[in-house]
């Protein structure tokens, strides 16, 4: 197929100009966007992103324009061009790990040396010995050790203690035998690990004199440094195409009783005394999980920008598409309505307008926990820990406050902010209509690719477990009067003392009281759910459920606070028409919620029906009028560059129509087969062209 004809060239989108519609929407807002993505990223994290876009945008090997139509071999190998070349590239810029973030946040795709870069690093750095640094660490900055982080099996994934690959501590040599006993102990669904890496961390059953000590990291080798093939009793692979994330190769991991060195295993926090064959007991079992608390942190440091891409192309979009005409428009406004108008629209993405604030501001106190644990950590090493934890549920003996709390807290954000992310991805595909289906509304391959994070690093709904053992084992300690000491205990205690007189928090007209509104509903539950366990002694399973809604609404709380707490300094960084519309979006999500989790809020008497029935009729109705004419100054406060959306749909100037166009006409290599339609004819492609589009890359 040629080029399109001039004809075809000179025709225009009818109505209105969608740039022009896109300029007028800006202009009716007064909120202050340079200002608002100042606060969100600071001048210095948006001039880094500025920096590094231009650098992308220099090398052809960056160009997007066939991302959507390349298939998974093809795909793979660009993503592994890619790869080398931001490797390079970090080399000779001499990049910070900040700017290497950046420059894949910008690439916007799973790329092979993605856990190479993440939790193989990060593992190598947290649990490693300053010998294993040397041995391990400093060849895999250099890129010389390719790794990946092995734990998640073929018959395990959440249930880490429940891992069957063994590592035995041989005494006689000083060694460990590696050993995948069972089919299901095949290590799968591992990132890098299928074509790209040669080492992995393995995660492994320790056991000693026949006595198993838990899971426990091992840096072991897997592919020859110079071929590349596996070496000899190790079968590894990639297990083939995913719903997404297909620019990665995940793979699957075998062991036929592999020996490794007693230096394999890291031992920053445990180890083997190798004089004595002694086990060195961590002071928290919990610290050897280390790297997995990290990635779900950073999981909710992120899922406020992973929803804001969808919100921000949902926004733009529904701005720019007019249909039908409103019935009750005066007669001289004619012409169709745009679709941002229809409160069916609003009531769906402006809600996720302000859930996108709300999670980076929480993503960002997650950050600031983990970095304040890791300095505790830093200086509680070597000191030998307490009783073994053992495999159930219900923790007996808990690791330091800060550790117990960091651990809950990055289980139960990971698994309501990607919960949050995933779904609201999904519908702002769908408030995008039919066009929301094409991979060129940039949506729906950026879920496909984000989908997992519902369930890789603990499943959202097994995770939840950990928050409610964490707050029953708090509530205990208040039941048996002991002083608060941090804001979960603090809580609990405040409902303690004054639920015999009963909460009166008014919600609707005061935004502390919304804050404590929600902390008294998650006390509520999180007795309720105690007194079922150790009074009715009902058995753990049995309240699983309710430990899943306890847990959302401990997380919900965290997240109405931090949104809270951060809006109360914003006046001295916002001029005050935008922190006016911040505390509108601050309510909007925390009574959205609210109207949306009703019957809990109800019960806990944190609020009265007729609350509940105001803030859905009048106050968030009110608030999505209010936040309207500003949604798409809001989502530009994201800055997301057009070259990072990939977006139709969601181009800044809104040439939508052109763009989509342009991509289905000239950029399809579809387009550039000629095909042979008839059955009784043996030719399929009279004509393939396509060949010529793929060497663009």
């Amino acid at each position: 197929m040629s080029a399109p004809p001039q004809w075809v060239k000179n025709l225009k989108p009818s109505g209105t100009p969608s740039s022009e519609v896109l300029e007028q929407e800006r202009n009716k807002s007064n909120v202050n966007a340079d200002s608002l993505s100042t606060f969100l990223f600071t001048k210095e994290g948006r001039d880094r992103k500025q920096r590094v876009l231009k650098t992308l945008q220099g090398e052809k090997v960056f160009d997007k324009s066939q991302n959507y139509f390349a298939g998974r071999i093809d795909r793979f190998e660009t993503a592994l061009a890619r790869a080398k070349k931001l490797a390079q590239i970090h080399s000779r810029e001499s990049w910070t790990q900040e700017e290497r973030v950046v420059a894949n946040e910008l690439i916007s795709e799973p790329g092979p040396y993605g856990l190479h870069e993440s939790m193989f690093l990060i593992t190598l750095r947290d649990q490693g010995t300053p010998e294993q640094h040397e041995k391990f660490l400093r060849p895999a900055e250099q890129y010389k050790y390719i790794g990946c982080y092995a734990q998640t099996e073929l018959g395990h994934g959440s249930n880490v203690r429940g891992l069957e690959t063994t590592a035995t501590w041989n005494p006689d040599d000083k060694t460990f035998t590696i050993h995948s006993p069972t089919l299901t102990s095949s290590k799968w669904w591992i990132g890098s690990l299928g074509r790209t890496a040669n080492h992995a961390v393995v995660m492994a059953q320790l056991i000693i004199n026949g006595k198993g000590m838990g899971p426990h990291p091992f840096v072991v080798q897997i592919r020859d440094l110079q071929t590349h093939q596996p070496l000899e009793n190790v079968y590894v692979g990639d297990i083939g195409p995913k719903f997404g994330y297909n620019t990665m190769d995940n793979g699957y991991l075998l062991f036929n009783k592999v020996k490794v060195p007693h230096i394999s295993m890291l031992a920053k926090f445990s180890g083997v005394d190798p004089k004595t064959n002694q086990y060195v007991k961590p002071a928290s079992a919990s610290l050897v999980f280390g790297t997995l608390t990290w990635v779900r942190s950073t999981i909710v440091l992120q899922s406020g920008g992973v929803l804001a891409r969808g919100v921000t192309i949902a926004t733009r979009y529904c701005a720019v598409r007019h249909q039908f005409q409103d019935r009750d428009a005066p007669e001289w406004h004619k012409g169709e309505n745009q679709v941002l108008n229809y409160t069916t629209v609003q009531i769906r993405l402006l809600p996720l307008l302000a859930t996108t604030f709300a999670l980076h501001f929480t993503g960002k106190g997650m950050m600031a926990l983990y970095g304040a644990n890791q300095k505790k950590m830093s200086q509680d090493v070597g000191k030998v820990g307490g009783a073994q934890r053992g495999a159930g549920p219900e923790e007996t003996n808990a690791g330091s406050d800060l550790l117990a709390d960091l651990h809950a807290t990055s289980c139960g954000l990971k698994s309501l902010a990607s919960f949050t992310a995933v779904e609201g991805l999904e519908v702002c595909r769908r408030a995008c209509g039919g066009h929301g289906y094409s991979s060129f509304s940039g949506i729906g391959p950026w879920y496909a690719d984000y989908l997992p994070t519902a369930t890789w690093e603990g499943d959202n709904y097994m995770l939840t477990q950990q928050v409610a053992r964490y707050l029953l084992k708090s509530a205990r300690s208040v039941l048996k009067g002991n002083e608060p000491t941090n804001d979960t205990t603090a809580i609990l205690s405040n409902f303690l003392q004054k639920q015999d007189t009963g909460a009166a928090f008014d919600v609707l007209g005061n935004d502390s009281d919304v804050v404590a509104a929600f902390a008294w509903r998650s006390a509520f539950l999180t007795f309720a759910a105690l007194k079922h366990r150790d009074e009715q002694k009902r058995s753990w399973n049995s309240l699983l459920v309710d430990f899943y809604r306890l847990s959302r609404a401990h997380s919900q709380y965290m997240v109405v606070k931090n949104f809270y707490e951060t809006l109360q300094s914003a006046s001295t960084d916002l001029d005050v028409e935008t922190t006016g519309i911040m505390h509108k979006l601050f309510r909007l999500y925390a009574l959205h919620t609210l109207e949306q989790e009703a019957s809990e809020f109800y019960t806990s008497s944190a609020v009265t029906v007729r609350q509940i029935e105001l803030a859905r009729i009048s106050t968030v109705m009110k608030l999505l009028e209010e936040i309207r004419p500003h949604a798409v100054k809001l989502v530009d406060s994201w800055e997301f560059p057009d070259w990072q959306l990939d977006s139709s749909l969601g181009r800044y100037d809104g040439k939508v129509y052109e763009d989509m166009f342009y991509r289905a006409s000239e950029l399809n290599p579809l387009n550039k087969v000629t095909v042979d339609p008839y059955p009784d004819s043996p030719t399929l492609f009279k004509q393939n062209d396509a060949g010529a589009m793929k060497a663009k890359l």
